[in-house]
């Protein structure tokens, strides 16, 4: 038996069960529809407190939290998730991120269990084997990672805008719901009217009464390989016609990421610099060629050859990122939160971010599978 399969079989017995709350053998619409799944869908709904004598030592953008840990943009896909992971301990969720029209998700499937050949099954941004093919197969196993790849779908406004109030107002004491949003690029869309879609999108985010917004530059593609984030003075120009327009709500820029410092730095000075961006989240997934055992492309349809792959695999480069991120706020006396993402799957991942540097720490992957994260950090933080 392989040392990944026992593996598995412990986190097996240790959980009871391997069903993520995100169910990944069935489609984008089922999980919206049907879900949360596994013990996300057990937790009684009494769970959350109101009590204002709860201890909330942790400020992040003005807000008093119980911990610094939560789930970012992606597998909270409503309020039906949202208000399960509150219930479950995650103090800070993300509401999926949402466009200002309605847009279709990738064909099913979107997740795949992700095999890098390392030892310590850690994938490198850039590295050959993400560039010639990294096995993908519906084998999952421990430490998980695992594709991404859903084309950032969205409900229309006149669903989500509602939707998006109800997981607010289910927030509980020292608990935050955060607005995630991105811009739609359509044929023929010009940068003045692209921009003009992030400042509506995050109009519409305002009137859900959202406290903090979170803008996704780490998912669009802008051209082939190519993230909007990659392009530091698109984002500044998009940021600042944001900012403008929602005024003293934060505004947090998620990042995928970026391996050259002097890259990031421009990155930095187009956005925070400029005092129009608040908080950076990093990181998203790293961009892979994914392959099943014959050698062939392992997710169907056209475009589909590459994947974000997060998980296990990317919690090297997360923590890289903030670790920089940290270094230069430092040195250059910036005031801005650092939100530590990638391949967080337990308690001491969730420290190694904070003694990086981030301020708040969110786990995706790790939290679908082990519904009892948060409160393992919860514990770790007491002791």
């Amino acid at each position: 038996m392989s040392s990944r399969t026992v593996e598995a079989d412990r986190y097996t017995n240790e959980n009871g069960s391997q069903q993520p709350f995100y169910d990944v053998r069935r489609s984008y619409e089922e999980n919206y529809n049907e879900g949360p799944f596994g013990a996300f869908s057990q937790i009684s709904a009494s769970a959350v407190s109101d009590d204002s004598s709860v201890d909330t030592p942790y400020n992040f953008l003005g807000q008093q939290l119980r911990t610094p840990f939560g789930i970012p943009a992606g597998p909270l896909l409503n309020s039906a998730f949202t208000d399960a992971a509150f219930r479950m301990g995650f103090d800070i969720c993300v509401y999926k991120t949402v466009r200002s029209r309605a847009w279709e998700c990738n064909p099913f499937p979107n997740v795949l269990a992700v095999h890098p050949k390392s030892a310590n099954g850690f994938l490198e941004a850039g590295s050959t084997e993400s560039e010639e093919g990294v096995l993908a197969d519906d084998h999952y196993e421990r430490p998980i990672s695992i594709s991404n790849s859903f084309g950032v779908p969205s409900r229309d406004p006149d669903i989500w805008q509602p939707d998006m109030q109800k997981a607010i107002a289910h927030a509980g004491t020292g608990q935050l719901l955060i607005g995630s949003f991105q811009g739609s690029r359509l044929s023929g869309m010009d940068t003045k009217a692209y921009i003009q879609d992030h400042v509506d999108t995050a109009a519409l985010l305002l009137e859900t009464g959202a406290k903090v917004i979170e803008m996704n530059t780490s998912c669009p593609n802008e051209g082939k390989n190519k993230l909007l984030c990659d392009d530091p003075i698109l984002v500044g120009q998009i940021c600042e016609a944001v900012k403008n327009n929602i005024g003293d709500v934060p505004l947090i820029v998620k990042l995928a990421f970026i391996p050259d410092n002097r890259a990031l730095n421009r990155l930095i000075e187009a956005t925070v610099a400029h005092r129009v961006v608040q908080g950076l989240a990093t990181i998203n997934t790293i961009s892979a060629k994914l392959v099943d055992a014959q050698g062939n492309q392992a997710l169907p349809g056209e475009g589909r050859e590459r994947s974000g792959v997060c998980g296990n695999a990317i919690r090297p480069s997360g923590l890289d990122m903030v670790t920089r991120l940290n270094d230069i706020r430092s040195q250059q006396h910036l005031d801005f939160s650092i939100v530590g993402v990638g391949g967080v799957l337990d308690a001491r991942d969730f420290a190694q971010y904070r003694q990086a540097g981030a301020d708040v720490v969110m786990s995706a992957t790790g939290a679908m599978w082990d519904p009892n994260l948060a409160k393992s950090v919860s514990r770790s933080l007491r002791e």
